[in-house]
């Protein structure tokens, strides 16, 4: 596909070039050739951003909730107007194969609605009447935008957690400077061409491109920035927190993952190599969701893993657009040599290498890694504690349910899990005891915008999608008077 050689940064509805000139390039992960090259903003595009953003608010929260609601729509439809290109650029800058991207731009698209439908409820839910004890007072709740909300994105799902966040920041009245991955900055742009064409007001929306130090830091940083949502590694989550703190910004953070995956005797080994594949080798791994912990009952343990490594061994490598891939490659060369660099821990510490472990043969070029599996991996092993966030799944066995669960919460992070069991009593007993914030049963990783996303631990602060992804740009404010 064609795709404009060179990007500006989006700002007060405008397209603007960086003052010092620097640009990113951005790589094709799947032939490492430059595709494109986009505008390195620098902190004096920050601040212009950051007070496009202060100027618009004045008139955005004063909008009606159906006033935002006809902008959010306005977006979805855009969107679904230029779902295949938008997918085929996602699979172009990512690397994913091409059906996940255009599941990526579905889901997308079912934000928008949903933070539409939300903006709409919100009025309805303005000066509501609190039910006091006291009879001589009364008292009204009203629920107000929290200003302008400063939004970093990684780069494994682009567009989806980019809907994630402006969605909601702007169905609540909160107007928004948005920072891609510089890894994928491509389809986050486009947002800025889609706001255009919606008629968007000038500055509720603007997308600079950069690194962290020069566009992450001093966005964080920034005093007319009033909230913060990052998603991506714990290692920046906390600098970000840090930052925030100084000035007391409110912030939401969506962090790293060890998911486990638990698959009890009573399990379809079939149905249960399904989901385990599509718990850690979908988007090549690269997903804070991972099941990459595998506990299997110890009375079914050798089939499944025979199973697994049979159907592990058929996946289909390639690009993004080659006939019947299934996986593709990790989406930078810094991710592809971390891979790589966890995976020779695990040869040689000794680990049983049941599959994998190596890039993978037949590509010249690209970021390709075999999906690998080690098995019987010590609890204490970095390779069963640490994100990997690669192809590469660690198994171990149990022999009780109490055992399966102790293994499972033994883990520094929280943010979700799957269970696969033949019996829906124990499935949801033990659901209720896993420390995780979304579970799933007998079931490959959906996630629905009516549901919330984020983790107990240090999986992150806070929760995105569902009524809470839009509370946590809202600041209550009650109204208390004598009667």
């Amino acid at each position: 596909m064609e795709i404009q050689p060179n990007h500006q940064l989006f700002i007060d509805g405008e397209w603007v070039a960086a003052e010092q000139a620097n640009h990113l390039e951005v790589i094709n992960p799947a032939t490492e050739q430059v595709i494109a090259h986009v505008a390195a903003a620098s902190s004096a595009e920050v601040d212009r951003a950051v007070c496009a953003a202060r100027n618009a608010f004045g008139q955005w929260c004063n909008t009606s909730g159906r006033q935002r609601a006809e902008y959010l729509r306005a977006i979805a439809r855009q969107i679904e107007l230029r779902a295949a290109e938008l997918a085929a650029l996602s699979s172009l800058n990512n690397g994913k194969p091409l059906f996940e991207a255009e599941i990526d731009i579905a889901d997308a698209i079912a934000c928008w609605d949903y933070y539409a439908d939300q903006a709409e409820l919100l009025d309805t839910r303005q000066n509501s009447p609190v039910a006091l004890a006291a009879t001589d007072y009364q008292s009204q709740t009203r629920l107000e935008p929290a200003g302008v909300a400063a939004l970093i994105v990684p780069w494994n799902f682009p567009f989806v957690t980019t809907a994630w966040k402006v969605a909601p920041a702007l169905a609540a009245g909160c107007c928004v400077v948005l920072k891609p991955s510089e890894i994928t900055p491509l389809l986050e742009l486009e947002l800025g061409v889609i706001a255009q064409q919606v008629g968007l007001p000038a500055g509720v929306i603007n997308i600079i491109c950069g690194d962290g130090i020069n566009v992450g830091a001093p966005l964080t940083s920034h005093p007319g920035v009033d909230k913060i949502s990052f998603t991506g590694s714990n290692a920046v989550g906390e600098k970000v927190m840090q930052s925030a703190a100084t000035q007391m910004k409110s912030v939401s953070l969506e962090l790293g993952g060890k998911s486990p995956m638990l698959v009890f005797e009573d399990a379809d080994i079939d149905a249960a190599v399904e989901w385990i594949m599509g718990g850690i080798f979908y988007n090549c791994g690269q997903m804070c969701s991972a099941t990459s912990r595998l506990l299997v009952a110890e009375s079914i343990a050798q089939p499944l893993l025979q199973r697994l490594k049979q159907a592990t061994e058929a996946l289909q490598l390639g690009g993004a657009f080659d006939e019947g891939v299934q996986m593709g490659p990790l989406t930078s060369k810094t991710q592809y040599q971390r891979v790589l660099e966890y995976i020779q821990q695990g040869r040689d510490s000794g680990l049983q290498l049941l599959t994998g472990g190596n890039p993978a043969e037949g590509f010249a070029q690209g970021y390709f890694i075999e999906p690998t599996i080690f098995t019987d991996v010590p609890a204490d092993h970095p390779l069963w504690r640490e994100e990997i966030f690669g192809p590469v799944l660690c198994v171990r066995s149990f022999s009780t349910e109490e055992e399966a669960i102790e293994l499972a919460n033994d883990s520094e992070f929280g943010l979700a899990a799957g269970i696969i069991s033949a019996d829906p009593s124990r499935a949801q007993r033990v659901a209720e005891q896993l420390q995780a914030g979304h579970i799933w049963i007998n079931s490959l990783q959906v996630v629905f915008a009516e549901t919330s996303w984020g983790g107990f631990k240090r999986s992150g602060i806070g929760r995105e999608l569902g009524p809470w992804g839009m509370s946590a740009y809202l600041e209550v404010k009650h109204i208390t008077q004598p009667t």
